[in-house]
């Protein structure tokens, strides 16, 4: 790696090139040549995957492929049901009051809010019902709020919680809630799916993007337990409507179908190495490295969440100043390093670890970040 100087950000090349983006985010090599083998012949159909159509055997395929790989790396039970669906996982904070709110003639839902995302989800579902949060917000999301101050209703038609806030660096080691059963839980796992082994059974709604650990941006898993279909609230448009998805296998209209094919490769990979536990192994490895490394920086880089709560996936810090952290964003990119921006609303520096990352990408990020505190200190 070259020095670190104070002169002006310059390009680099694109092999260097590594983004620690919190998504989309960085794709295995070998994924990325799979896929473009795909431009050219899809699943030797002689046609690029961008050209197959929606409703051809081999885009059948394709999605079968998908929901059968999910099924495996997360020991889905057969009573649930798998969908491949559009808009974005900020859909579902929609999808889901109006989908859940009608069963059982329930519409209120209890809600905690730990972050920006799960912040985002609530003011969506005050739209359908009556929405309680089950604890007072923890100022500026440092931190989750103790389990003692949170009262669940078990009348409620679910609960709701993000298990992993990217913008706020904060992640759940456990599973919020009622007692077992008695509430159906909803759980935003955009970030962490696919990290580390998860008990579907424990869950009504589990859901993600498929934009940080399944391949590209373009479609939203909702895993959804079948008792929990067909409750819709009579508003629901039908491209979210559960209970409509579910009959159309997930092709109620069409799909994104690049990003299908790109979904299924990147699942076949975690497949190949190993699955949902060599996941789980390879991001506390890399999560580890780098809070050793901002601990021991005697606060020249400060992470400001504590331990028991901190991100495996979403590292955030901040250095000594606002225009260090300019000037460390600069030349990281000149590094490049690049994708390393805070949220927007939040600044300083975000380090995202999806699976996408390898331990040499984490090494050769902890060099610069050495090189530069030594410079700056």
């Amino acid at each position: 790696m070259g020095s670190i100087t104070r002169g002006e950000e310059k390009p680099t090349t694109n092999q260097d090139v590594i983004t620690f983006g919190a998504g989309p985010s960085k794709v295995p090599r070998v994924v990325v040549e799979r896929i473009q083998k795909g431009f050219s012949n899809c699943a030797d159909s002689g046609i690029s995957v961008i050209e197959v159509g929606h409703r051809t055997k081999e885009f059948v395929d394709i999605m079968k492929s998908c929901e059968a790989r999910i099924r495996r790396l997360l020991n889905v039970p057969s009573n649930y049901r798998v969908l491949f669906l559009q808009g974005g996982a900020q859909a579902q904070f929609d999808a889901i009051p109006m989908n859940l709110m009608g069963n059982q003639g329930v519409n209120q839902a209890d809600y905690l809010v730990t972050g920006a995302w799960s912040l985002k989800a609530l003011k969506e579902a005050k739209k359908y019902g009556a929405i309680r949060e089950v604890c007072p917000q923890e100022p500026g999301f440092s931190c989750i709020p103790d389990q003692s101050t949170m009262q669940y209703d078990p009348c409620a038609a679910y609960f709701y919680y993000c298990d992993n806030e990217t913008m706020n660096g904060v992640e759940f080691n456990w599973i919020p809630g009622p007692k077992e059963g008695q509430v159906p839980i909803v759980c935003d796992m955009c970030s962490n799916l696919l990290t580390r082994p998860i008990d579907v059974s424990r869950y009504g709604v589990i859901f993600a993007g498929s934009q940080k650990t399944m391949g590209c941006a373009g479609l939203t898993l909702v895993i959804i337990r079948e008792d929990l279909v067909g409750g819709e609230l009579t508003i629901t448009p039908s491209i979210l409507n559960y209970r409509m998805q579910v009959a159309a296998a997930s092709v109620l209209n069409t799909p994104p179908t690049f990003t299908a094919y790109a979904v299924n490769e990147a699942l076949r990979w975690v497949e190949e190495e190993g699955g949902i536990e060599e996941m789980q192994k390879r991001t506390q490895e890399k999560c580890d490295a780098i809070y050793s490394f901002i601990d021991r920086s005697e606060d020249f880089y400060h992470c400001h969440v504590p331990k028991a709560h901190r991100s495996r996936v979403n590292i955030v810090l901040r250095l000594p100043s606002e225009d260090l952290e300019k000037l460390w964003l600069a030349e990281a990119r000149r590094h490049g390093l690049i994708g390393l921006e805070g949220h927007r609303t939040v600044g300083g520096v975000r380090i995202s670890l999806y699976n996408g990352i390898t331990m040499d990408d984490v090494k050769r990020l902890l060099d610069f970040m050495e090189k530069f505190m030594n410079v700056h200190r």
